[in-house]
């Protein structure tokens, strides 16, 4: 059977032209397929052969068709959409960026998309997961920075409704979720840190509501009670504050008496505050003090080559998200869809 060759671009700008805003029947039109056919091929039904499923998505992109989502949602139940929930904190450098990619990737070749979803001014974080609820805006949600019992997972929970977390919760009732295993990296990161002699070792947590700074504090205590150095956990500064809050924080601190000699940092900016504040001090890496810093980017290694790091990879744990949230809204049980990130020492090559 000769393979069947998509409308030339002359023929599909004619007939657009004719039939207005593209729809199924143009798309069936321009191939020679049936409406049925050319819908399950737009939903990548597997009945369907991929050479056809191919000619479909090829004509569709030509013609610029665009699926009408309201009647899809009317028909199916379904909106297509993923929502991403997006807070305003500035710890890890890129981290909406990194995210977003990762789970678009996951979402490529199925008919999901995503949309972002600020979460900056409103009062409660719950507000903007009720509001989707409520108004049926999306078919599965992802958020980051959970709390031990967070209300967000409370409220997914009980209404049955899809979603995965960056982080975990102490729910008995078990959720889908991707994690870094921050109470490995803390516990690493100050080990390194004693092995270098250091003999005083802080580290700046998130505020205290977040279920990652639980992780990283158990992390790093452990290290601290096996060596028996001193240690000091600031509750001037959070993760949460501005580099530059951070910067004067440690510059004040460094100038009163028995400071800290070593930091491990848990995101790329306090990592870089920190070092303003201890140069401000006069002080030099790597002289009278070391850091250990969670790394997301490049760009720590290449402006500061002093600091040892442990690298997070943000894009695979969104692309984790996006794989394990299809799976749940196929049916697929929350026990099953957890997944907790181990160390990585050295950042991927691109």
């Amino acid at each position: 059977m000769a393979k069947r060759q998509p409308p030339s671009a002359q023929r599909a700008a004619e007939i657009a032209a004719v039939t207005g805003k593209p729809t199924l029947r143009t798309i069936a039109e321009l191939t020679g397929l049936g409406v049925s056919t050319v819908s399950r091929a737009l939903a990548n039904a597997p009945q369907i052969s991929k050479e056809t499923r191919d000619l479909v998505r090829k004509v569709a992109d030509d013609i610029g068709y665009l699926p009408d989502r309201a009647a899809q949602r009317l028909r199916t139940g379904r909106t297509n959409v993923i929502s991403l929930l997006m807070d305003s904190h500035e710890e890890i450098l890129g981290f909406g960026t990194s995210m977003l990619h990762g789970l678009t990737v996951a979402l490529g070749g199925t008919p999901y998309h995503v949309i972002v979803t600020p979460n900056f001014g409103s009062d409660s974080p719950v507000d903007p997961v009720r509001f989707i609820l409520r108004n049926r805006l999306a078919d599965g949600i992802i958020f980051t920075r959970t709390e031990p019992f967070d209300p967000r997972v409370r409220l997914l929970l009980e209404n049955g409704f899809p979603f995965v977390t960056h982080g975990r919760t102490e729910f008995s009732t078990p959720h889908a979720f991707v994690d870094f295993d921050n109470s490995a990296f803390a516990y690493e990161a100050t080990q390194r840190l004693i092995a270098k002699g250091r003999r005083k070792i802080m580290i700046i947590l998130p505020p205290k509501r977040l279920m990652f700074g639980q992780h990283l504090q158990h992390g790093f205590m452990n290290a601290i009670r096996e060596a028996g150095v001193a240690h000091e956990i600031p509750d001037a500064v959070t993760l949460d504050s501005s580099a530059g809050e951070i910067r004067a924080f440690v510059r004040v601190r460094m100038g009163q008496p028995d400071g800290p000699d070593a930091f491990v940092c848990c995101g790329e900016i306090s990592a870089l505050a920190t070092i303003a504040g201890l140069n401000d001090c006069g002080m030099v890496l790597g002289r009278q003090f070391d850091i250990v810093a969670k790394q997301t980017s490049r760009l720590l290694s290449e402006i500061s080559t002093g600091v040892e790091t442990i690298y997070e990879d943000l894009a695979t744990a969104g692309e984790a998200m996006g794989k394990l949230l299809m799976r749940q809204i196929a049916g697929e049980t929350a026990d099953r869809l957890q997944i907790l990130q181990p160390l990585q020492r050295e950042i991927p090559m691109d």
